[in-house]
Order: structure tokens, then C-alpha cells, then sequence
């Protein structure tokens, strides 16, 4: 049976504000999805949502792993479940290396059953594990000992995103325009090193990939499956990767004028935005 990460008539406020207002949207392991729109059209929130960021008010509607609600877990059962985001501005953590927090974080996804600091991934096998996810990454070994995301150039805290995804293996991967701030090359890279990561997850089966972005340069070795378009809060519009293509090259006026209704409430949330 193929495992499912399912989003029904889903309703997000954030600080009391409504910004999702009936998402639709299931995601099979092995598939890969894009999720593409205007700034403030949600997707971020989506994204947070889903992985339980206790700023995300979910007001409606339901997020189920295999048929299960998932709404009443915090973010570690979910991730524990075997949901990953890469975050488009991840947080330091001075004090704590990248080693350190991927033997632990690895540990808990695989062994979620045990007690905090027992059990750990063996030294030997965790560090062969990093050495090899890291080369094929092509990068440093120093970075294992720095600290995590601390004085991190921002192409460094995306590829420490995508290494973290590469080390906990999740079912299902949302990246939050992981090709923002990156240059031509490491973009390039970012999307071969998805496009590998996401076929090595546990038993076999390839991760189901939610890829937020505005561009389709990420797209380039993850062809999408289904390409989603969001505006005023929900999915509008779904289509292959010539869609994707379509809105790189030509923007959002035919979305905005065949979907007048949601132009009206990305207008509305502007306006929101411009007066806080």
C-alpha cells in the first residue's frame, strides 16, 4: 500500500489573521510535487502547517499520514512520523555542531521509541554514514564540526538543509524554496543532491517531495509530477512541469484573471501586510 501525506479543505490563521482558506492537496511517497505562486499567497504557511509550527493556527479542515489525523501531534511526532522541512530561513544554534545534532535527530527518526541519549547510532557507522552524504554533497568535512547554521552563508544553510534530508531519510520532504539566495551552480547541484537523496530513503521506497519555489531551475533533475499553483490561500490550478515552465517565463496575469476570486483575497492579504 503506498503511504500518503493527505491535506483536506485545510484552513490556516496566522496571529489571527486567515492565510490558508481550503488547501486540497495528497502527496504519494515517490512522487514529486511543486507548489508555485506570488509572495503571501500561503505556501510557506503550508508548509509550516503541516509540520505543526505552533504559530500556525489550523482553524479547518484535516493532515493525515496514511488515514491518520496528524493535527493533535507537535512538530517531533510528526517528524518522528517521517516529515522533514527544509526551512527558507533556518535558525542557528550556537554551541551545538552539526554532527552532534544529526547523530541525535537521526537516532530519534529511526529509533523513535527510545529514551533522549540512549541508543545512539553508533560513532562508526554514523560517521561513515556523514562522511559519504557529505562527499556526495561535495562538502567539506569541516562542516560537520561547525556549528549548526552559525555564521552560515546562506548557499551553506541550504546545503546543511539538504544534508539533514539526506541523514533522516523522511517519507515526506517539503523544501521551502531551497534555491533562494543560491547561485547558478549551487542550484544546480541543490537539485541533482535532491534528486539522489530522495531515491535512498528507508525500505526502499522514494520520498514524496513537496518543492515550494518560484523558479523552475530547482525542477531541473526533480520533474515534478504535478505542479500546484497557489493564490489567495488556496490551489487554484494543477498541471505537469510545463506549467511550472509557464509561470517562470510568463508570471501570474492568466492565473489572476482566470481566478478572479482568489486575486481578490491575494489584493486583500497585501493590503494586510502593507498596513501591519
Amino acid at each position: 500500500m503506498t503511504e500518503t501525506l493527505k491535506i483536506t479543505d485545510l484552513h490556516v490563521a496566522v496571529e489571527g489573521k486567515p492565510i490558508l482558506r481550503g488547501v486540497n492537496l495528497t502527496i504519494n511517497r515517490g512522487e514529486t510535487h511543486a507548489l508555485m505562486g506570488p509572495n503571501g499567497s500561503g505556501k510557506s504557511t503550508l508548509g509550516n502547517a503541516v509540520m505543526g509550527h505552533p504559530s500556525y493556527e489550523v482553524t479547518g479542515g484535516s493532515i493525515e499520514i496514511n488515514g491518520e489525523n496528524i493535527l493533535e501531534w507537535d512538530a517531533s511526532e510528526r517528524a518522528r512520523a517521517g516529515i522533514f522541512m527544509a526551512f527558507q530561513r533556518p535558525m542557528s544554534i550556537p554551541g551545538v555542531k552539526m554532527a552532534d545534532f544529526l547523530r541525535h535527530a537521526a537516532t530519534n527518526v529511526r529509533n523513535p521509541e527510545r529514551k533522549e541519549g540512549a541508543d545512539l547510532i553508533p560513532m562508526r557507522e554514523f560517521r561513515k554514514e556523514l562522511k559519504e552524504k557529505m562527499s556526495q554533497l561535495k562538502m567539506d568535512e569541516e562542516f560537520a564540526r561547525r556549528y549548526v547554521n552559525d555564521g552560515f552563508s546562506g548557499g551553506e544553510m541550504k546545503r546543511a538543509e539538504i544534508l539533514q534530508m539526506a541523514m533522516l531519510r523522511p517519507k515526506f520532504a517539503i523544501l521551502d524554496e531551497t534555491d533562494s539566495g543560491l547561485d547558478v551552480d549551487a542550484v544546480k547541484l541543490a537539485s541533482q543532491s535532491i534528486a539522489a537523496i530522495s531515491q535512498e530513503t528507508e525500505g526502499g521506497a522514494e520520498m514524496g517531495i513537496l518543492i515550494i519555489t518560484h523558479h523552475d531551475k530547482l525542477l531541473e533533475s526533480n520533474t515534478p509530477d504535478f505542479t500546484h499553483v497557489m493564490l489567495g490561500g488556496r490551489i487554484v490550478e494543477t498541471g505537469g512541469v510545463e506549467l511550472a515552465h509557464e509561470l517562470y517565463t510568463d508570471g501570474y496575469d492568466r492565473i489572476r484573471a482566470q481566478y478572479p476570486d482568489a486575486a481578490a483575497v491575494e489584493a486583500e492579504l497585501a493590503e494586510q501586510v502593507a498596513g501591519a
